[in-house]
């Protein structure tokens, strides 16, 4: 909401700006102008792009508009998950889990969580980690640069769609005077015509211009910049979830795990001390 709150903004700055200066919105509107600055920029993105990254900045454009992924709830739900797990392994030994590491999709602890058993994401790296705590002895100044490398890997695809977006607001200015040098070179085929006529596409020049600059930093570069933002917030979350495993791993009961992995979070979606004490308490 916030976005489009934004971009409304803009839209109305400039333009009341531009209708206070006695300006005439008609004479705004010049379809090929975008035609040419829109189409340079799309064919531009689709050279230098690979494919999935094209497929997730539309997915992730889509979805920065629903704000991020987790809200405070869903990570109150990944940190009882968690801690069902680890007080199952505490229990039981970490072989006790093995089924709900290789079948996740069929586990009775994941489908208490259904948005999280859902991410599959999300799932991948629980498991991955959990497979390697039963499967190995390995120690947790080990477990840590796996669990870094792997966190580095999928935050630099999430990061992707906001550094091609990125590129194409960089861009768009220049495509911008590219618009505006086709208009003058239409502006110098008409001199010597009607002076109405020129002033026409000198106009239409300036508004190439005007529209690659817009377009560049008005929304592009804020949109390229929320998708960015969306995918560091979107990342705590397996940041929580590598701290919590560690922390076991180094021997801390589950729930003092649980507190290294709270102390992670964000303090806008941190649950409080006393409420994830207490919430705690009704997780098996």
């Amino acid at each position: 909401m916030l976005i489009i709150i934004g971009f409304l903004v803009v839209i109305a700055s400039v333009v009341g700006g531009y209708l206070g200066a006695h300006g005439k919105l008609a004479v705004l509107w010049q379809p090929y102008e975008v035609v040419i600055i829109g189409g340079a920029a799309l064919g531009a993105f689709l050279v230098g792009t690979p494919m999935k990254v094209v497929k997730d900045t539309l997915k992730a454009t889509l979805g920065v508009f629903k704000g991020p992924q987790y809200k405070r709830q869903d990570y109150l739900d990944v940190l009882s998950l968690i801690y069902e797990l680890l007080n199952k392994a505490r229990r039981e030994g970490f072989m006790a889990l093995e089924d709900h590491v290789e079948r996740p999709a069929e586990s009775p602890i994941f489908a208490n969580y259904p948005k999280v058993q859902a991410d599959h994401h999300l799932v991948d790296f629980i498991t991955d980690c959990l497979r390697l705590m039963i499967g190995s002895n390995i120690e947790p100044h080990e477990l840590e640069p796996l669990l870094e490398l792997e966190l580095d890997k999928h935050h630099a695809e999430a990061l992707a769609p906001s550094q091609v977006l990125t590129k194409v607001a960089d861009g768009l200015p220049g495509f911008g005077i590219v618009a505006a040098v086709l208009g003058i070179v239409v502006t110098m085929g008409s001199i010597g015509g009607d002076i109405v006529e020129v002033g026409g596409h000198v106009a239409a020049a300036l508004v190439g211009t005007f529209l690659g600059i817009l377009l560049g930093y008005g929304f592009v570069g804020p949109l390229a910049a929320a998708l960015e933002a969306r995918a560091d917030q979107d990342s705590r979350v397996f940041e929580a979830v590598k701290t919590a495993l560690l922390a076991c791993l180094r021997g801390y009961n589950p729930k003092i795990a649980l507190e290294f992995a709270r102390k992670t979070l964000p303090t806008e979606v941190r649950p409080a001390f006393a409420d994830f004490e207490q919430h705690l308490k009704t997780v098996k």
